[in-house]
């Protein structure tokens, strides 16, 4: 099949069209709130707003990556610390600013007018710029990243707090997916493919159109639906011939969203332009290192000291001796764009030299480290061969590449969701659903990593207050968490949300070791945190309502995370 430039672009041509259309719909309609009086025709705008946006969403998201996020963000300041002279705090604003504004019992009409003159500006500055540049790998980049995005955040209610109609915009999102591939209809050589597409698209809209957010099977959604998508955009990348120029996170052609083929590792390491940044050799090496006790100053202490591999990497302690913070697990931190409790460092090799220097942990420095394996025979052939040499860098990226390594998503969950096995009980099921759902994990745990990597992108992790109380339960515990990187008012209690997975072996929890059971950790959030248990957080990102969780519901949501347990 040939396939040229002027066809690309009548194509392409086509999609602009689309785009503009609901560009301008979506604005005026935003203007409209702003023309009447009363909350209840607000809100009939802004509904209809919302459902432009929701139309727009899967080639904004794509084109216009930073301008809609700032669209779509959750009502909460937004602080940007790039070094101590650079802090930006920005007041949120866009669609959740303005439904959880129209909600407030005593909505102020001034508040709600600036914030939707804010959103219609930056709709009109996307208008102005909107020019689309798509090739064939684009146009199936875009396809993916919406499938993935309405799996991993949109049937969360993750951007829709209050009305929770999450269901029907994402079934508006498979109304442009379905315009995308009948636009493309030319392109497929098999036609049997494009009715299959076409037929799943729809198949899927159905069963979001007549779900019920508190009551929807997620679980199904996913096996049945997400995955089956995706086997048929893969189909697709090879019945349109297409060569992709370079892998996101996401691999290409990926089939399901639960695998350790599902990622790129190499896209969340910030040295990936190395040669062959990740291999089973550098892995190896690592782990050897990884083991280490001769790397501390004083011979007693390996990384696999604090983090334990039959403890899910993790020690089983509240917090080790003379540490501030419980002990982290390193399995799935390949998954994540900042590390540490507090979010300090940036990559993986960052975060070792923290731990070199920690006078509690290998109390040394990169000089001596270096210098210490220089002196083993094999350490020095190994890298010799892997690296030319023997430097502080490439003796953390060879650690930094083990940790790489860890996390297989093996676990019972995986397992069934991808079909491999039928052995998750009702319970189980229902524990994803309520993550997934009622009890909003999944709004910070996001899948398939269950941590606070935003996907489908995951260029950015979140930090989050919650309120944890202190060890004595009594009160807020006095750990300032990210405030004390750069001093940013805005950043106290904050705290990285760490991975779900594997976390029946990694009790106790939270970052001072306070929970030692999970039943603790759901009722912790089922109160709503520290605000719902009565302390002052300022600036909670955490809901402060009741979950209003049953005892059932709650052994449910155990049971499914205690079903992601690798082998």
């Amino acid at each position: 099949m040939s396939y040229t430039k002027v066809e690309n672009q009548i194509l392409v041509k086509k999609v602009q069209d689309y785009y503009s259309k609901h560009l301008e719909n979506c604005i005026s309609y935003l203007e409209e709130i702003n023309t009447v009086k009363e909350v209840s025709e607000k809100l009939k705008n802004y509904k209809l707003a919302r459902n432009e946006f929701k139309l727009l969403e899967p080639i904004v998201a794509f084109a216009d990556k930073e301008n809609y996020k700032s669209l779509n963000a959750p009502n909460i300041l937004k602080v940007e610390e790039e070094d101590a002279t650079d802090i930006k705090i920005r007041s949120p604003f866009g669609f959740q600013v303005i439904e959880e504004l129209l909600h407030e019992e005593t909505a102020e009409t001034i508040n709600v007018d600036e914030i939707v003159k804010i959103t219609a500006n930056r709709l009109r500055l996307i208008a102005a710029n909107n020019r689309l540049y798509l090739k064939k790998h684009h146009i199936l980049w875009l396809l993916r990243d919406q499938i993935a995005r309405v799996a991993l955040v949109g049937i969360t209610g993750f951007d829709s707090p209050v009305l929770e109609q999450s269901l029907s915009e994402a079934k508006t999102t498979y109304e442009t997916l379905l315009f995308i591939i009948n636009t493309y209809k030319s392109e497929f050589s098999k036609d049997n493919l494009y009715t299959d597409f076409v037929n799943e698209l729809q198949t899927a809209q159905k069963m979001l159109q007549e779900g019920d957010f508190e009551f929807f099977n997620r679980y199904d959604f996913i096996k049945n639906h997400t995955h089956k998508e995706l086997e048929l955009l893969a189909k697709t990348s090879e019945d349109w011939k297409v060569e992709f120029p370079l892998t996101m996170a996401f691999n290409n052609n990926i089939t399901s969203l639960f695998s350790k083929e599902t990622f790129n590792v190499d896209f969340f390491n910030d040295y990936h332009q190395l040669e062959k940044a990740t291999s089973e050799e550098k892995i190896a090496l690592g782990k050897k290192l990884f083991n280490d006790k001769n790397l501390s100053k004083d011979g007693v202490m390996s990384c696999a000291t604090c983090h334990i591999k039959t403890k899910a990497f993790t020690d089983g302690l509240a917090t080790f001796p003379k540490q501030l913070r419980n002990t982290p697990t390193v399995s799935y931190a390949a998954y994540q764009q900042t590390f540490f409790h507090d979010g300090r460092a940036g990559s993986l090799e960052g975060q070792i030299v923290g731990v070199v220097e920690n006078r509690n942990e290998f109390h040394t420095n990169l000089e001596n480290l270096t210098e210490i394996v220089k002196k083993d025979s094999v350490y020095t052939k190994s890298f010799a061969n892997l690296y030319g040499k023997v430097t502080d860098f490439n003796i953390r990226n060879a650690m930094a590449n083990y940790i790489r390594s860890l996390g297989d998503f093996s676990s019972k969950f995986d397992k069934n969701i991808n079909n491999k096995e039928n052995t998750l009980t009702t319970s189980e099921i229902n524990g994803f659903n309520l993550f997934m759902g009622k009890a909003k994990c999944a709004t910070c745990h996001f899948p398939p990593v269950f941590n606070g990597t935003v996907p489908p992108n995951f260029t950015e992790t979140e930090v989050e207050s919650i309120g944890v109380p202190n060890t004595q339960e009594t009160g807020l515990d006095d750990d300032l968490g990210a405030y004390n990187i750069f001093k940013t008012e805005e950043r106290k209690y904050f705290f990285k949300t760490s991975t779900v997975r594997n976390v029946s072996k990694t009790a106790p929890y939270m970052h001072n070791g306070v929970y030692e059971t999970l039943e603790q950790v759901v009722d912790f959030y089922n109160e709503g945190g520290g605000q719902g248990l009565g302390y002052e957080v300022s600036n909670q990102t955490l809901p402060s309502d009741k979950l209003n969780l049953s005892e059932k519901e709650i052994k449910d949501l155990i049971a499914f995370m205690e079903a992601l347990t690798d082998e």
